[in-house]
């Protein structure tokens, strides 16, 4: 017991402080995402309106990339679930305070 006590401090202090971090950032750099969007938004209307040209294979091959790394950055988190819930419970109070 008394060697798995600090194994589990360590990983909800650790997931906490790793939380609280990412949504402290998340909520500074919102305002840039949100131009990013309006960018991509204006891009999209761009292409509908045949403006510009976009290789939409190219373009879901990217992002099926992306999708593929995400999820290999997903599965070791989804393997220890108290630091991923001690990670969520951070991540909101780092959101509150931010």
């Amino acid at each position: 017991m008394s060697e798995v006590f600090p194994s589990i401090a360590y990983q909800l202090g650790i997931g906490g402080f790793g939380g609280f971090f990412v949504g402290y950032v998340f909520k500074k750099v919102i305002k840039i995402a949100i131009i990013i969007g309006i960018l991509v938004f204006a891009l999209i209307f761009f292409a509908y309106g045949d403006v510009i040209n976009v290789n939409y294979s190219e373009l879901i091959e990217s992002i099926s990339g992306y999708a593929g790394t995400a999820w290999q950055f997903l599965t070791p988190l989804l393997s220890n679930l108290p630091f991923v819930g001690s990670f969520i419970l951070g991540l909101m109070l780092g959101l509150r305070v931010g």
